[in-house]
């Protein structure tokens, strides 16, 4: 008798699989469908949408997008959130514009600027990491000046770039019959999702989230892993940068003006968890694409280009309670069983 029930119970429940599949991966698999909707959509409203041409374009158009996005997955799985992208972006693409101008060789000014980023990144880590400043007030913090100081170097002018310089290419440019920026967005793709699934780094920072006292005194170093997130996410804003600068041919302290809630919107999006423990880089580059694809479509449908920036703010607030929500629900449910 007892060993009947014993069998029945180790017995798997029919459909007990699936039902866990769907579980783990409900917020990807919604986003996914989301994103396929919005696609389909546009492609019946506009005949434009679908064609190659605006397909390239729109890959090329949220390739930065999509690199802040996945470093900042790294940011918001630890707990925190870096309001200052946008503004690193702009100081950067501001200052790549002037040092190029200053004749400067275009490689060194790349590898500057770059530096320039994951020492901002930096900085604001250390701030967060060692002086335990809480995230959502040091990069607030960040995002006023870097903008301040991108305004004061340009003094509200577009710094123009030659369109003989290789450096443009970096925007404009071509490889494997795809526009170079989504070759670099795929790359960082992958990278990033190698680091949060494939090593130490995404187990590190991922057990951060979850329960930073008890990471460190598993014997994770939790200042030296938020200092490299801040450092990567800078770094990432860096880089998309240079290629919205590459990209138009000008520099100035007004670009991505909004782009940190764009980015947090891709992340949250996706399935990153807002309370920390928890991230996804797959589900990061599909909510990247939603963004981006709303925001095309919309135009192509001749909307005005102000009704955007209502949607995603719509998108933000909706995945944010959808979020929560989600996950408050797994923990009720994992705590019971």
């Amino acid at each position: 008798m007892n060993g009947s029930a014993a069998t029945a119970a180790d017995r798997p429940r029919a459909g007990g699989v699936g039902a866990d599949f769907l579980k783990a991966n409900a917020p990807v698999l919604s986003i996914a469908a989301f994103f396929m909707l919005m696609v389909a959509t546009f492609g019946l409203a506009t005949d434009a949408f679908l064609t190659s041409v605006n397909l390239l374009n729109l890959l090329r158009q949220s390739a930065p997008l999509l690199i802040v996005a996945v470093a900042m997955t790294f940011v918001i799985t630890t707990g925190g959130i870096d309001l200052s992208v946008g503004s690193t972006l702009a100081l950067v693409n501001a200052l790549a514009a002037i040092l190029l101008q200053a004749a400067l060789p275009w490689l060194l000014v790349v590898v500057l600027v770059l530096m320039l980023g994951a020492v901002i990144g930096l900085v604001q880590g250390w701030f967060v990491a060692f002086e335990e400043i809480p995230a959502f007030i040091v990069t607030l913090a960040g995002l006023s000046v870097l903008r301040g100081v991108a305004l004061l170097l340009t003094e509200g002018y577009s710094v123009p770039i030659s369109p003989q310089s290789w450096f443009v290419q970096l925007g404009r440019g071509w490889a494997f019959g795809v526009p170079l920026p989504a070759v670099l967005a795929v790359l960082v793709a992958i990278a990033g999702w190698i680091a949060l699934t494939q090593g130490h780094f995404g187990r590190y920072v991922t057990a951060i989230g979850a329960n930073a006292e008890a990471a460190r005194r598993a014997g994770i170093n939790v200042r030296r892993m938020i200092l490299m997130v801040y450092a990567l996410t800078g770094l990432a804003a860096a880089a998309a940068g240079v290629i919205i600068a590459a990209r138009l041919g000008s520099g100035s302290s007004n670009a991505a003006v909004g782009f940190e809630l764009e980015v947090i919107a891709a992340v949250v999006l996706g399935g990153t968890s807002l309370m920390g423990g928890r991230g996804t880089i797959l589900g990061t580059v599909l909510g990247a694409l939603t963004i981006a694809v709303i925001g095309n479509g919309l135009i192509l449908a001749h909307i005005s280009p102000f009704f955007t920036q209502i949607v995603t703010g719509l998108i933000i607030l909706a995945a944010i309670w959808l979020n929560t929500r989600t996950f408050a629900r797994l923990g009720e449910r994992r705590a019971r069983s």
